[in-house]
């Protein structure tokens, strides 16, 4: 039986990562990194696509779980008519060979257990050549990979998977090592479990101490941190979206895409994320990783890149893989990198002023790259584009992109007055403005009171909460206000929002999906330039209700089914939590996130007072 996504905890090393179940089935594990071919992709199908279980024989064991506190190993307590134990599951950081190590340690009285290790390469559709060497480990080998497996149990083979069966009592332990290495490279050597999870779990606690977030939200968010350091690919800073694939948007159906990749969309969120809390060294290394992957010229900058800058991430599909409750088709591989979205320009360049801000690197660092940019953008930024949501229903004048062009020069000036770059000042000037007024004239709807969708629409979508955020317009402007309230009428549903109505709005896919986490975070941003902070207080305590037991989120959540839904655990989500949580521990009002509260204040208001709403 397929479990919900929510009974899913993620266990990583910084450069790759598993999913277990509760229930002790690890469903879901990609070596050697986050974008690499899974051999175990049973979330994605059955057990014949991979699997690794580690549970009591009683299946109606009582079942609680939770990490180590500031750390990311998993500790699933099994309770029996019999005894109890816990299961440790952890991910070794920092070594030349990825190790999965799982430990079953007795509590009390006696609790019988099974194994069942089903490795299937190639995204569940290899069978491995499986021998025992001399040292009694298992090795599993199918083209380039190989698997090693150490046991202190005694392990036998059965219909192509490896089983065993074992008895825990008080005081005792029982441990599994999986070591990955290239096939053709020398097998890793024996592991000290007992070790690997000091060092572990030293690594963890060290890393967490750094977070400088205080208040009634600071364990939520130091949580969120770590989900997101897990997500950072080590070697190069890259940040994942998420470490899965086609984990649907709703369920049976089509909306399953590939987000083991890197957004540039997600520049600001994790640069502020990260600064805010303390983190200067993964901020640092994440903005290097941007300029490394957007080098080269602006006319083929991209929307997302692989964890290493790879450009190419064609799409395939998979039909070997039913995918995940029937949503098919399994793709692996987006797309959406072949895209235009002119958003991605605004949050490169504001995230490279926010670094400069923040003394990331000497201020002209990048500044060559960023002329370039933006001299492309002079004409680019009138195009349309497939926009924010990377629609698959062609190119609109979409107005968040309008308003991430504007925030490109307006970031860009501010760099260079504030730091006396050199530029051609009084174009880009000229050219804010314009794309200023152009906004205000064509993407706000008068009869609405709202900002619309793209120009000529009737439709708003979640995007929009991000005016008054990224400062295109002060909080307290009477169209910034007359949007959320549109928003609120038109995309809440049972307290949440969606990102723009499938039902109305074509993006050449089927209707329906669940409500986007992230957006309802910018909800709670919106409240709080509203100075609505009641309002923000209370959704934003919703949105942590949502959390699974082990204070993850994904992508999305559907309200009817009442289960969180989409690729798991999503970064998008777990980025917003934190800064919507920094807002929210500002003194008063908060300032706004990616400009500076002087320079919203200034913002022209609109000429004509628009009408007010019925």
């Amino acid at each position: 039986m397929t479990l919900p996504i929510e009974d899913y905890a993620m266990i990583g090393d910084c450069e790759t990562a598993a999913l277990v179940g509760r229930n002790g089935s690890i469903n879901w594990m990609c070596l050697p990194r986050f974008d690499s071919e899974a051999c175990f992709a049973a979330i994605l199908g059955d057990h014949d696509n991979g699997r690794w279980l580690i549970a009591p024989v009683d299946q109606t064991a009582k079942v609680t779980r939770r990490y180590r506190p500031d750390t990311l190993i998993l500790e699933t307590r099994f309770e029996t008519e019999t005894g109890a134990a816990t299961l440790i599951d952890f991910m070794y950081p920092c070594d030349k060979h990825p190790h999965l190590v799982r430990l079953v340690v007795g509590e009390k009285g006696s609790v019988e257990f099974e194994t069942e290790f089903v490795v299937r390469f190639g995204y569940g559709l290899e069978v491995p050549w499986v021998t025992m060497l001399p040292d009694k480990r298992l090795r599993a080998v199918a083209g380039p990979n190989k698997l090693v497996l150490q046991s202190t149990i005694e392990l036998r083979g059965e219909n192509l998977r490896t089983k065993g069966e074992f008895t825990v009592k008080a005081g005792e332990t029982q441990s599994f090592a999986l070591s990955y290495a290239e096939s053709f490279v020398p097998d890793p050597p024996l592991v000290d479990v007992e070790s690997l999870l000091d060092d572990t779990e030293a690594f963890w606690k060290d890393w967490s101490s750094d977070c400088n977030m205080t208040g009634p939200y600071a364990d939520i968010v130091k949580r969120s941190l770590i989900t997101l350091k897990a997500m950072t690919y080590a070697p190069t800073g890259g940040v994942v979206a998420a470490v899965t694939t086609s984990l649907p948007e709703q369920f049976g159906g089509p909306r399953n895409w590939d987000y083991r990749y890197c957004w540039v969309r997600d520049a600001t969120l994790t640069l502020l994320a990260l600064m805010n809390t303390g983190y200067f060294d993964e901020a640092r290394a994440w903005r290097e990783w941007l300029l490394r992957a957007v080098a080269g010229s602006p006319e083929q900058m991209q929307i997302m890149y692989g964890i290493a800058g790879e450009r190419r991430l064609y799409e395939v599909e998979l039909p070997w893989l039913p995918g995940y409750e029937k949503s098919a088709p399994v793709r692996v591989g987006n797309a959406a990198h072949q895209q235009t979205q002119l958003d991605v320009y605004g949050e490169l360049l504001d995230a490279l002023h926010q670094a400069r801000k923040g003394g990331l690197a000497p201020e002209e660092s990048g500044w060559e790259l960023q002329l370039a940019i933006v001299k492309h953008l002079e004409d680019a930024w009138q195009n349309p584009d497939e926009g924010i949501w990377e629609v698959r229903s062609g190119p609109e004048n979409f107005v968040y992109s309008k308003v991430m062009a504007w925030v490109a020069f307006d970031r860009s000036i501010k760099s260079a007055e504030r730091f006396k770059l050199d530029c051609p000042l009084k174009g880009w000037r000229e050219i804010r403005e314009t794309i200023h007024k152009e906004v205000c004239e064509k993407g706000f709807d008068k009869e609405l009171n709202s900002f619309v969708r793209s120009y000529g629409s009737k439709q708003v979508d979640a995007s929009l909460l991000l005016i008054p955020t990224v400062g295109f317009l002060p909080g307290d402007d009477p169209r910034v206000a007359g949007t959320v309230a549109q928003i609120e009428k038109t995309l809440m549903k049972d307290g949440l929002v969606q990102r723009y109505d499938t039902s109305k709005a074509s993006d050449g896919l089927p209707p329906g999906e669940g409500m986007f986490l992230a957006c309802s975070f910018w909800l709670v941003d919106a409240y709080l330039m509203l100075g609505r902070k009641d309002d923000a207080v209370k959704l934003f305590e919703k949105l942590l209700s949502l959390r699974n037991d082990v204070g993850l989120l994904s992508e999305e959540y559907d309200t009817s089914a009442k289960r969180l839904c989409g690729n798991f655990p999503q970064a998008f989500s777990h980025l917003a939590l934190v800064n919507s949580a920094s807002n929210l521990g500002r003194d008063g009002r908060p300032v706004e996130q990616r400009c500076d509260a002087e320079d919203a204040a200034k913002l022209a208001k609109p000429a004509v007072p628009p009408p007010a709403a019925h």
